[in-house]
């Protein structure tokens, strides 16, 4: 296909050439959607993903900051379509997919954080940090943490995100909650807003067909304060101003959202900029497939997962009806996706089945006539997550994974020196978390008191059998500090000790409490990183771990 206008009309013509359209609210509660008409709806976002993406892709960051010229456009070819089977932008979400049709929607982040952590695909920036936090045995959310994720604001879970809205017709409350579950595995604040917004605007596009109207209906998915919703509420004042100068807008873009903007991000792949670049395709697109694609390729940086999203959410407004027809006719519909056990009709079943869980829990209810089931669905508006800042974060939870979780891990880091302790009020100072070697050890994870008065706890709860069991501790402190150890066994102190240049031996101290004193009992044991005089307070674990009569 080549970069010609697939549609020689606008949304007025197309309205009245389609006729009422079939998905209309009923009153001012609730909107009615035949199951068929979803799901036709449904495989044309899913193709209009696989379509941006693959026709952006021998673009993808050969032009940063600079508009990629019309001539340089790849021309399209139908055939490319499957060229998406291979497409990390689509199999991360199978993942999620996956996981949501085990364990339903009320799926726990800790299981989505496992299932992640298992995947065997290449990963960049904030996924791979995300899943190699999993990996270290830090539990979700703190996986997606500025503590531990250097690029919490990263493109990651905006690209990744649209099954969260194809199965929640009219339902961005559905784009929300999974989003506060998947994207916080690798992202943090703004980088989850990015998916969450998303997700919203794939739900609000099955009843919407005005790109305008589907994004102002998005924004109330996620915090008004926050860095993306500024910038979706910019495109939308600029695209008012130029209705059709799409170069205009990208220029004003370039000046607010990128230069000097990609704080918690790694530069040209942050999801504010990137997500700027998927709106001036929906705004300036006409609702035209094909310019849609080239106006968010041309922007440039991540122009083929821009694209994508782009493309997505226009095909779930337009149908798939609408789609030119050699996208469908050129998909191999039963070739598999990449690290998956989906086919493209798979998906669709499990989106359909899915589907109707959430419109079922989320109020509606589905009727069945003669044409088929229909969606019933309650108009609710969505309630965003709380205002996270990257820049500014709040404390970590200090969550960890059990032994148990971790041993179902085939790829959890089997070198980390805390794995099955939970961590409590751990501080972000002197960057807490792992490290592969510190000291002259191998495998130290680090903490750091939460403030200066409140110190960084690590628990764990064990039944102490009769003889033989000991708490063995070597913990370093950093040369230029020193903190206050403290242990305690069922609420009873038992070490208060400094660690510092006095007490351990080349920069390590040692220590074993034997435990024979609870024997027979479960008993909760805290080790605290305490604030000791407000410098270098971090404490450097190479060994924490409890011998159970010989054994560990």
């Amino acid at each position: 296909m080549t970069m010609r206008k697939a549609f020689g009309f606008g949304l007025g013509s197309l309205a009245v050439l389609m006729g009422a359209w079939p998905a209309t609210a009923s009153d001012g509660t609730e909107r009615r959607l035949a199951v068929a008409e979803y799901r036709r709806r449904m495989e044309a976002g899913w193709i209009g993903q696989m379509v941006g993406v693959a026709w952006g892709a021998p673009t993808e960051f050969k032009w940063r900051d600079e508009i990629i010229p019309a001539d340089r456009v790849p021309a399209w070819s139908d055939a490319w379509i499957n060229a998406a089977f291979d497409q990390d932008d689509l199999y991360v979400e199978l993942t999620f997919l996956e996981v949501l049709e085990r364990h339903g929607l009320d799926v726990p982040i800790r299981e989505a954080g496992i299932a992640f952590a298992n995947s065997d695909y290449r990963l960049w920036c904030a996924n791979r940090a995300g899943r190699n936090n999993l990996r270290l045995g830090i539990a979700p959310p703190d996986s997606g943490h500025p503590a531990f994720n250097p690029c919490p604001n990263d493109i990651d879970y905006q690209i990744e995100a649209d099954y969260s809205g194809l199965i929640a017709p009219g339902l961005p409350q559905v784009a929300v909650d999974l989003g506060w579950i998947f994207g916080r595995l690798m992202n943090y604040g703004d980088g989850v807003y990015a998916g969450q917004f998303i997700g919203a605007m794939y739900a609000e596009a099955f009843f919407e067909r005005e790109p305008r109207r589907i994004v102002e209906a998005a924004l109330a998915a996620i915090p008004a304060g926050s860095d993306y919703a500024a910038m979706v509420r910019d495109l939308l004042a600029w695209h008012a101003e130029e209705p059709r100068n799409w170069e205009a807008t990208w220029n004003k873009c370039q000046q607010k959202w990128r230069l000097g903007r990609d704080r918690g991000s790694n530069g040209g792949i942050d999801a504010r900029i990137n997500g700027a670049y998927v709106l001036m395709g929906l705004l300036y697109g006409e609702s035209d497939p094909s310019q849609t694609i080239v106006i968010s390729m041309r922007c440039g940086q991540d122009s083929d997962c821009n694209p994508s999203s782009a493309m997505g959410v226009l095909g779930v407004a337009l149908g798939l009806d609408r789609l030119p027809a050699g996208w469908r006719a050129a998909l191999e519909r039963s070739r598999r996706f990449s690290h998956s056990a989906y086919t493209f009709d798979r998906l669709l079943d499990v989106c359909e089945r899915l589907a109707r869980q959430a419109v079922v829990r989320h109020g509606g209810r589905i009727e069945t006539g003669a044409e088929g089931d229909v969606f019933v669905i309650r108009r609710r508006n969505p309630n965003p997550s709380p205002l996270l800042r990257s820049w500014d974060p709040d404390p970590p939870l200090g969550v960890t994974f059990s032994v148990e979780e971790l041993d179902r891990m085939p790829y959890a880091a089997i070198q980390n020196p805390i794995r099955g302790w939970a961590i409590r009020d751990c501080g972000t100072d002197m960057e807490p978390g792992f490290r592969r070697e510190w000291g002259g050890r191998r495998g130290v994870w680090v903490t750091h008191p939460r403030n200066r008065t409140t110190g960084c706890t690590l628990v764990r709860e064990v039944t102490v059998p009769e003889v033989g069991a000991r708490l063995v501790i070597e913990v370093g402190h950093h040369p230029k500090g020193d903190f206050e150890l403290l242990v305690r066994v069922s609420g009873e102190e038992v070490v208060r000790t400094v660690v510092g240049d006095t007490t351990a031996i080349d920069g390590w101290l040692r220590r074993s409490v034997d435990l024979g004193r609870w024997a027979g009992r479960r008993v909760p044991i805290e080790v605290v990183n305490n604030p000791n005089n407000g410098a270098n307070e971090a404490a450097y674990w190479h060994s924490l771990r409890i011998e159970l009569g010989g054994r560990e």
